[in-house]
C-alpha cells in the first residue's frame, strides 16, 4: 500500500504570473508533528539561557547579513516589490533580530519587589517565563520584516517557533528557517510550515502556547475565535486606516515627499502607510498642488523599472476598484488617476479630493496606491475625524510647534511626528494598534515580554511571632493587622 500523494500549491511571480516554486500543503497531522518537535526542543533552547541564545541569534543575524542580496531577490520575486525596497525590509528585520538578542537578558531579568511592612519577612520576586512554543502566521506584504517582529523576539525570550508564512510568499518563510538552521544547527527550534488557510487554522488549534498573527481584521477575528477553543492567547496585528494630519505650520515640501511615499510605496500595501490626509485650510492649496505634481512622477511597474510593483494578491484589485468607485459616486474628485489607473496587475497612483467620510475609501482599509485628501478648518477637526475610524494603528503628524500635543490626542498605537512610519525602524519601541487594528505588541521590551508570562515567587525568610495564615490566628493578631493597615493606608488624601 502506497501513501497518498501530498497536496501542493504554487508560488507565482505577481508581475508575470510565472511559477516560482511548488510547496507542500501541510496537513493538520503535519502541523501537530511540527509543534511537537518544537515542544521537544524548547527545553534545551530555554536551558541555553540568554547568553547562549544571544550567541546563536547573532550568528543567524550574520548569516542574514551575508546573504542579504539573496534574501532581497527572493522577496522581490515573490512580492513584486523593487529590490531596493526588499533590501530595506530585510535590513530592518535584521536590526530587530540583533536588538532582541542583545536586550532580552536585561529586559527579562528577575525583578525583586518590596513585600511591604505586613509581609516584611517575605522575599518577593517576579521572573519572566517563556511560554514554550509560539505559532506565527505571517503576511505577504512584508514577508520578512513583519513576522520577524514576532519570531526574533519570541526566540530571544526563550521560546521555540512554528511559522506559517503567507501562501503568496512561502519561499521567504522556508528560507528564513533554513538560514536559522545554519546558525543553530537544529531544525526544531524554528520550523516553517507551508499551506493555505486550513494549515493556518490547524496551527491555531494545534496546542501552541501562544500565537502571533498579522493580517486583515476580518481574518484576525477568525484566528482569535479559533484560538479561543484551546484557550491559546494571541497577538493580533491587523489593518489600519492611517491618517496624516497637516497643520498650518507644517514643512509642506517634506510633508508632501514623505506622505506620498507612505501612501504609494510597496504599492500601498503597508498597514502603517498613509490612507487619508487631513490638511489645514491655510496650507491646503499649497500642499495639494505640490502633492499632485509629485504624484504624477510616480509610476507602477516591474522591479527595476518603476517606483513600486504590482498588487501582490490579485483579489485586492477588486477592493481598490470598489473604494475608488464608491468615493467618486459620492462626490469625491480624482485629481490624480482614477478607475483607469487599475491596469492589472498594477495600479497607478490615485489621489482623491473631498472624499465623503462615510465612503469606503475613508472607512475601510484600501491597501493600494491610493490616498484621500480632505481639507479641515482646524487640527481639532482633523483629530476628531482621525479618531472616528474603527481602526487605530498608526498616524503621522506634521507640525513645527504642536506635533506632540496633536499626537497625544490620537487614538492609535503609534505616531510619527514630522516623519513617516519611523517607529517601525526603532527596535526599542513597541509596535501595535488599538480598536480593530488589534492588540498585543511586538518590538521593544514590550515585544519581548509579550512572549513570556510573569511568575511570582514569594519566599518566607524568617518566621514572624504572629501568624496570619493559620487557623491558630489570635484576636491580637487580627487587631494588630487592622492597626497596621490603618496606620499605613487610613489617612485621608488632602
Amino acid at each position: 500500500m502506497t501513501d497518498a500523494p501530498r497536496s501542493t500549491f504554487e508560488s507565482h511571480d505577481p508581475v508575470t504570473g510565472q511559477v516560482l516554486g511548488l510547496y507542500p500543503v501541510h496537513t493538520e497531522l503535519d502541523v501537530l508533528a511540527a509543534v511537537q518537535r518544537a515542544s521537544d526542543a524548547s527545553t534545551s533552547w530555554k536551558a541555553l539561557g540568554f547568553s547562549g541564545r544571544k550567541r546563536i541569534l547573532l550568528a543567524w543575524s550574520k548569516v542574514l547579513i551575508d546573504r542579504i542580496d539573496e534574501c532581497a531577490g527572493l522577496i522581490s520575486r515573490e512580492t513584486g516589490k523593487p529590490i531596493s525596497d526588499a533590501k530595506l525590509e530585510a535590513t530592518l528585520a535584521i536590526g530587530h533580530l540583533a536588538w532582541a538578542a542583545r536586550s532580552a537578558g536585561e529586559v527579562l531579568r528577575t525583578e525583586h519587589r518590596r513585600p511591604g511592612l505586613i509581609m516584611a519577612n517575605m522575599s518577593a520576586t517576579v521572573t519572566r517565563v517563556p511560554f514554550g512554543v509560539i505559532g506565527v502566521i505571517g503576511p505577504w506584504n512584508y514577508p520578512i520584516f513583519t513576522p520577524m517582529g514576532s519570531i526574533s523576539y519570541a526566540l530571544a525570550a526563550g521560546n521555540t517557533v512554528v511559522f506559517k508564512p503567507s501562501e503568496y510568499t512561502p519561499g521567504v518563510g522556508l528560507w528564513l528557517a533554513e538560514t536559522f538552521c545554519e546558525a543553530a544547527e537544529s531544525k526544531d527550534i524554528f520550523i516553517a510550515i507551508t499551506g493555505l488557510g486550513d494549515t493556518g487554522r490547524a496551527l491555531c488549534e494545534s496546542g501552541v502556547d501562544k500565537l502571533a498573527f498579522t493580517g486583515s481584521t476580518s481574518t484576525a477575528k477568525k484566528v482569535a475565535e479559533s484560538c479561543s477553543r484551546t484557550m491559546t492567547p494571541v497577538v493580533l496585528e491587523c489593518g489600519g486606516k492611517d491618517p496624516v494630519l497637516i497643520a498650518d505650520d507644517a514643512d509642506i515640501k517634506t510633508a508632501v515627499e514623505f506622505s506620498l511615499w507612505s501612501a504609494m510605496s510597496n504599492a500601498g500595501q503597508t498597514c502603517i502607510g498613509a490612507e487619508r490626509i487631513y490638511v489645514h485650510a491655510k496650507v491646503a492649496e499649497e500642499f495639494i498642488a505640490l502633492f499632485v505634481k509629485e504624484a504624477n512622477k510616480i509610476k507602477a511597474g516591474a522591479p527595476g523599472s518603476a517606483n513600486y510593483g504590482p498588487a501582490t494578491m490579485p483579489s485586492q484589485l477588486k477592493v481598490i476598484e470598489s473604494h475608488i468607485s464608491d468615493a467618486l459616486s459620492k462626490g469625491a474628485v480624482a485629481i490624480v488617476g482614477g478607475l483607469a489607473s487599475i491596469k492589472p496587475p498594477f495600479v497607478e497612483p490615485v489621489v482623491l479630493l473631498n472624499v465623503p467620510e462615510d465612503s469606503l475609501a475613508m472607512t475601510e482599509e484600501t491597501f493600494g496606491p491610493t490616498i484621500a485628501i480632505n481639507v479641515v478648518k482646524s487640527m481639532d477637526e482633523a483629530i476628531t475625524l482621525s479618531n472616528a475610524s474603527r481602526y487605530g494603528l498608526a498616524a503621522s503628524v506634521w507640525s513645527k510647534k504642536n506635533g506632540e500635543k496633536i499626537a497625544a490626542r490620537l487614538e492609535c498605537g503609534m505616531v510619527s511626528i514630522n516623519s513617516t512610519i519611523s517607529f517601525a525602524a526603532v527596535a526599542s519601541v513597541p509596535f501595535g494598534g488599538v480598536k480593530d487594528s488589534g492588540y498585543g505588541r511586538i518590538h521593544g521590551p514590550e515585544g519581548l515580554r509579550e512572549f513570556t508570562y510573569p511568575r511570582t515567587i514569594v519566599r518566607a525568610r524568617f518566621k514572624l511571632p504572629l501568624s496570619f495564615t493559620s487557623f491558630k490566628r489570635t484576636a491580637f493578631a487580627d487587631k494588630f493587622i487592622v492597626g497596621i493597615v490603618k496606620a499605613l493606608h487610613g489617612r485621608s488624601i488632602g
